[in-house]
């Protein structure tokens, strides 16, 4: 299994990137199989993104960086959290991809940021981003706060979010459908159906 990880953290080290690493370390720990892991690290190319969005021609570096995500099984997505959305850097990396180069794609969401109030850009930026893209995101994203890295039971909670999203990926890619922990949702226009066939 080959798995990309994006991380568009801006400062070294970077709580994004460590963030990143210990989702990819979940993922492979669950796969049960050989996995390679290569990280894209979008700081180190912010000029050649920027450039291409600007003349339609990425650089040998962006190239590789392109052909890595695309070319993975699965991929981890990780943005720091700037004004309340994800950051314009990561926003510009999966702008000059090709549109329907993440179809069916399995992908794991993650964020930083400073405080728990920005955790529901998972589900109102990242989400949408990635739909539109038709990637396949598992359920569980994962929010990681300043305060989630110290020790102690929030530091216990994140550890066990990303074990569960690795492991969720994990399944994913493998073609396999993850045990939820809670009963499957069903569409109310689906249960309706449904309701009205035993009725009838």
């Amino acid at each position: 299994m080959k798995i990309a990880v994006v991380t568009a953290g801006l400062s070294v080290p970077s709580s994004t990137r460590l963030l990143a690493d210990r989702l990819a370390a979940a993922t492979a720990a669950a796969a049960g199989g050989p996995v390679s892991v290569d990280v894209v690290e979008l700081r180190d190319i912010a000029l050649d993104i920027t450039k291409n969005l600007l003349t339609g021609f990425p650089s040998p570096a962006l190239r590789t960086a392109i052909e890595t995500v695309t070319g993975a099984d699965a991929l981890i997505a990780v943005t720091p959290v700037f004004t309340a959305g994800y950051s314009g850097l990561f926003k510009s990396f999966f702008d000059v991809l090709d549109a329907d180069s993440l179809v069916g794609k399995p992908v794991l969401l993650a964020a930083t940021g400073g405080t728990e109030r920005h955790s529901l850009v998972l589900d109102y930026q990242l989400r949408p981003l990635f739909g539109y893209l038709k990637a396949d995101p598992v359920a569980t994203g994962v929010y990681a706060a300043s305060s989630d890295w110290g020790s102690g039971e929030a530091s216990g909670a994140l550890q066990r979010r990303i074990e569960k999203a690795g492991a969720e990926l994990a399944a994913l890619a493998a073609g396999r459908t993850a045990v939820p922990d809670e009963p499957a949702f069903v569409p109310f226009d689906r249960l309706l159906a449904e309701m009205s066939t035993q009725d009838g």
